[in-house]
């Protein structure tokens, strides 16, 4: 992995949080006219299944996929539906910003995972930006009064962190390692989108937005935090690996605080722009100690 590699892997990896951070935005319109959270995701999948098919065949990736990548497809596109399902029923149980708080605990599920099953060095530096990372979102978060842990809600949030964390770790170490980003995006969001389909041919209602400015919405949906995010994500864990890319995640509350400062005319707090702070910090020492161990190890390279 050249130096320049890390550097597309960390800038994307950015680029996916933040895009991945902008579902309130598009989102909290269609909650409001009805939606079921089932029916959001349904759309929101199949929304982004046609502009990734777009993408794949434009670059050149094509959607032609080997025998031994269909298994990890099936699995990893179903675990990657069931984390979203999964998230959202969480909202059903306890405040949505306590749930969004309790989800980060995915980096650090993913840390383990390649510390016991892959033996990757758990170094200082992935440990201080993962407690930097967790003040800043004990800053950020600002729950009712009173409100309290659901049980059950949080047995959601649990098992779509771990959902999330095992899709992560598998992009990269099963055979779509070396599958190309746009192709494997693809399947990963038609395989994941059965997670969606099955409940709503059982129950027999779909809940479908009346107006041309919620189709906008959903199609922003599959666009932004779920075609441009996904791509993003593939192609950083392909350049830079599961744990960072993990880690790089806390970049989404901070695109969620500010879609509700500058749209929603949230106000920021001092509480807020400290947490903001701290969660930039930790995101820059990730990146910084990447791109420091990449650049000793190429002068390493060199001088021997």
């Amino acid at each position: 992995m050249t130096f320049g590699k890390s550097i597309k892997g960390y800038s994307l990896g950015v680029v996916a949080a933040a895009t991945y951070g902008l579902n309130p935005l598009f989102a909290l319109p269609l909650y409001a006219d009805g939606m079921d959270a089932n029916s959001v995701l349904l759309f929101r999948y199949l929304a982004g299944i046609p502009i990734v098919a777009a993408v794949a065949l434009l670059s050149g990736d094509g959607l032609f996929i080997r025998r031994k990548e269909v298994f990890p497809l099936i699995v990893m596109g179903l675990l990657m539906g069931y984390s979203s399902l999964s998230l959202f029923e969480s909202y059903n149980c306890m405040e949505a910003s306590i749930a969004s708080t309790m989800l980060f605990v995915y980096p650090l599920m993913v840390a383990v995972i390649m510390t016991v099953m892959y033996h990757e060095r758990f170094t200082w530096i992935t440990g201080s930006c993962l407690i930097t990372a967790g003040v800043g979102l004990v800053l950020l978060y600002n729950g009712k009064p009173g409100a309290t842990l659901d049980p059950i809600g949080v047995a959601w949030v649990m098992t779509s962190a771990l959902s999330y964390a095992i899709v992560l770790v598998g992009i990269n170490r099963s055979a779509l390692a070396s599958m190309p980003s746009n192709r494997m995006t693809f399947y990963l969001l038609l395989f994941g989108s059965f997670i969606f389909i099955v409940p709503a041919a059982i129950k027999g209602t779909v809940t479908i937005p009346v107006d041309n400015v919620l189709w906008f919405n959903i199609i922003a949906l599959g666009l932004l935090p779920t075609a441009v995010s996904l791509i993003c994500t593939a192609v950083a864990i392909h350049c830079i690996g599961s744990t960072p890319v993990a880690l790089l995640g806390v970049f989404e509350p901070v695109t969620a605080v500010l879609c509700g400062v500058l749209v929603f005319s949230e106000q920021l707090t001092g509480r807020d722009a400290a947490g903001l702070v701290l969660i930039m910090i930790s995101v820059m020492m990730v990146i910084a100690g990447g791109l420091i161990r990449k650049r000793s190890a190429e002068t390493e390279v060199t001088i021997g």
